[in-house]
């Protein structure tokens, strides 16, 4: 496959970088609301961010994980809200 196609999945993986490192950092920080908000986000931003870097490696297989995440987003942010009101 040629070079030109992978291009715009590449700027794509790119530009979401910026919206993850922030919501990564408001999840470490804020009040327990914006905590949660934010660990949602971030898992969103995941499964996104691995589709665009599946599309842009030509690597199919890896889409896999992406659906993975998806499912497994849920749950790990519950035991987070679980250990935030626990411990914190």
């Amino acid at each position: 496959m040629t070079a030109a196609p992978l291009l715009p999945w590449t700027l794509a993986t790119l530009a979401l970088l910026p919206a993850l490192g922030l919501a990564l950092v408001a999840g470490c920080r804020g009040r327990i609301g914006q905590r949660f908000a934010a660990v949602q986000l971030a898992g969103s931003l995941c499964v996104i961010l691995l589709l665009c870097l599946s599309f842009a490696t030509d690597q199919p297989s890896t889409i896999d994980l992406a659906l993975t995440l998806t499912v497994l987003t849920l749950p790990g942010t519950l035991l987070f809200v679980v250990f935030l009101e626990r411990w914190l």
